[in-house]
């Protein structure tokens, strides 16, 4: 069940004077990856065959996903009247593909599977969340509030069906901490970048994995202030079965804020050394 939809948004409240250049690559990019839930969906209900609650719970999942991508790709088109976010998305679902015809998670256990699951929402709501503070264009702004007050949403979903697994599965302290770790380090594979490549590229540009993520996140990241590092460590903690609050989780919030520019500064001068566009010039220039 959407808690929103389409219709809700004031889209003739867009506001081209107070465009973020910046922000447009990263938002046609994660239209693509948002309006991809189906698949997602797909191999969810695959691992989780046998039950129906969650199967549900996961195709309502995957049609809130799939609006988030629509709601996106949408603003993209005005921030970018030229850009066709059909013929992007076509790019990105012909080069990307995951895996659906599976019988088990590839996390080795349902509890695994949805530990990772919330990793994921950790992330794009923290995103989506800094994005939205951070852009002064009025329809950005709610479109980035409703989404990541449903990502926040999928986090507890996922939580309380991980809290049920995990009473049957008993993944220790150390297991749950390996999935968790692994799940964030994947969030520079080719799910972004090639959806960065997808939506930024002309068609017929060859894909640079490490061009397109480099670009990625050298502006994504700019974008993250501490307070959403901090919330999104709690986060963490809670899915790995530790104080969300308390001394261990400002001291990982630190680490991790101090990561994450350390990786952004990275990112700009690998950007300067190939001599990418900064941060002031979109990928491909907008319509005036």
């Amino acid at each position: 069940m959407k808690h929103w939809h389409l219709e809700q948004i004031a889209w003739d409240s867009f506001d081209r004077s107070k465009l973020d250049p910046a922000i447009i690559p990263l938002i046609k990019a994660a239209a693509m990856v948002e309006k991809n839930g189906l698949d997602y969906a797909i191999y969810l209900r695959n691992v989780f065959v046998g039950d129906p609650d969650f199967s549900q719970a996961a195709d309502n999942w995957a049609v809130e996903e799939v609006q988030h991508g629509d709601a996106l790709g949408r603003w993209a088109k005005l921030a970018d009247p030229d850009w066709d976010f059909d013929e992007a998305f076509r790019r990105y679902r012909e080069g990307y593909k995951i895996e659906t015809k599976v019988d088990a998670s590839i996390r080795g256990s349902r509890t695994g599977e949805l530990i990772a699951r919330c990793m994921v929402e950790v992330g794009t709501s923290s995103y989506y969340t800094a994005l939205g503070d951070a852009t002064e264009e009025p329809v950005l702004k709610q479109v980035c509030r409703l989404i990541a007050a449903d990502e926040y949403r999928h986090f507890k979903l996922f939580y309380d069906h991980m809290r049920r697994y995990l009473a049957r599965e008993k993944l220790s302290f150390l297991q749950r901490l390996k999935v968790a770790a692994g799940r964030i380090g994947e969030s520079e594979d080719d799910e972004l970048a090639f959806a960065y490549h997808c939506g930024n590229d002309a068609e017929g540009a060859t894909y640079s994995h490490e061009r397109c993520i480099a670009q990625y996140m050298g502006r994504a990241m700019r974008f993250y202030r501490y307070r959403h590092i901090e919330r999104s460590m709690g986060m963490v903690f809670k899915s790995i079965g530790l104080e969300p609050r308390g001394r261990m989780s400002d001291l990982a919030a630190k680490g991790a804020w101090k990561l994450l520019k350390w990786r952004r500064g990275r990112y700009e001068q690998q950007l300067a050394k190939d001599g990418a566009v900064n941060d002031d010039t979109p990928a491909r220039r907008v319509a005036a």
